[in-house]
């Protein structure tokens, strides 16, 4: 009896198209079914209109008209403000990344010392994650005050989630033959961690760490329109007067911080990686 696989094969080696996809079950075309209902239903709630959209299209040219050419009448403050929101990428990163590290071997499995801290630790990060970095920045801003603090506070806080998930998961994927080694000749947990785990993990921790910065450059532009620092509160300003010539200097400056910081960032990962 000819195999219909091998059927199936020689029709896609003949032709060069690919196998008719699989008869799903009535299941899942009832789940299927249901998220594409769910979808239609929420494109209507969201009032999505192409017809809005081309409508307001020439507001939109209009705007940008009025943003060009950008104005260079306060770019001293702008790049003050530029440079302070870089500090508080860098300073919220970094103190987030070594926080994280303790963080993360207590959620990691194999290497916390309880099960209860490792479930206390894994709803720490669920939870620092579960919470937006700008909820977070209104809360530091109601405790500490605006600036940068606030905005610095919450940048941590974010990374506290963002590093805790991904250096636990990339200490529990390290080969576990050194550790066991280790532990046959008696060494304590704090060396098999030491010598064994970290050095390992070593190299997701950096890529982690710099991405976390690319994240936080972004994020910490949002945080400014809420007065935690940073030239997010210059772009609002900017806005709220009008002046659209200044805030397409803010958008660019921005613009141009992002990239240079990605440049860099992918920079150090080829050298270091």
């Amino acid at each position: 009896m000819t195999d219909p696989h091998n059927i199936a094969h020689t029709h896609q080696a003949r032709t060069g198209l690919p196998d008719r996809f699989e008869r799903i079950s009535a299941s899942a075309f009832m789940v299927w079914f249901v998220v594409l209902g769910f979808f239609a239903w929420s494109v209507n709630k969201t009032g999505m209109s192409l017809a809005d959209l081309w409508g307001g299209l020439p507001q939109m040219g209009r705007l940008l008209g009025e943003m060009l050419p950008p104005s260079t009448a306060r770019l001293s403050a702008v790049g003050w403000s530029l440079l302070e929101t870089f500090q508080m990428a860098f300073v919220g990163t970094v103190v987030g990344v070594l926080l994280s590290v303790p963080i993360a071997i207590l959620a990691t499995p194999h290497l916390s010392p309880h099960p209860l801290a490792y479930h206390a630790a894994r709803n720490l990060i669920a939870f620092f994650r579960t919470v937006p970095d700008l909820v977070w920045a209104l809360l530091f801003v109601v405790s500490v005050g605006l600036g940068p603090f606030a905005g610095t506070l919450a940048i941590v806080i974010d990374k506290l989630g963002f590093c805790g998930r991904f250096f636990a998961e990339a200490m529990e994927e390290v080969d576990r033959g050194p550790q066991e080694a280790l532990s046959a000749m008696g060494a304590s947990r704090l060396s098999l961690i030491m010598c064994a785990v970290l050095p390992a993990a070593m190299p997701s921790f950096i890529n982690t760490s710099l991405f976390s910065l690319e994240k936080a450059t972004r994020s910490s532009v949002i945080l400014g329109l809420v007065g935690a620092g940073g030239i997010g509160i210059e772009l609002k300003v900017a806005m709220d007067l009008f002046n659209y010539d200044e805030a397409a200097t803010i958008i660019l400056a921005i613009f141009a911080l992002v990239v240079l910081v990605e440049r860099l960032s992918a920079a150090l990962r080829k050298k270091i990686l």
